[in-house]
């Protein structure tokens, strides 16, 4: 996109933030990130969290699939997909740093 907006084709850069997706999950009481299948099908709470690179939440959805969950799970659910989507957003960084070279 940079280049269209250097070359004039567009006025302005189409992308104003990165956006990165992850689920998180409790298994067998633990906080689980990023769970295949598996796992995922057998979780007492499954969650999925988008955000945003500048860490705003764009969609944030669960359900205690077994036992109802308490808020110091759902924070600790919340800080776990938090960590793993800026691992994610750095990889976006990285990649399309290395790309637009």
């Amino acid at each position: 996109f940079s280049r269209l907006v250097d070359d004039g084709t567009i006025t302005d850069h189409p992308l104003t933030d990165y956006c990165a997706a992850i689920s998180v999950g409790i298994v067998g009481e633990e906080l689980c990130l990023d769970l295949p299948y598996t796992e995922d099908s057998g979780a007492e709470v499954d969650m999925n969290v988008v955000m945003t690179g500048s860490g705003k939440f764009v969609e944030v959805q669960g359900t205690a699939e077994g036992d109802p969950f308490d808020s110091d799970q759902l924070q600790g659910l919340l800080e776990l997909a938090t960590s793993g989507i800026s691992q994610i957003v750095d990889l976006q960084r990285t990649v399309l740093a290395e790309n637009s070279e």
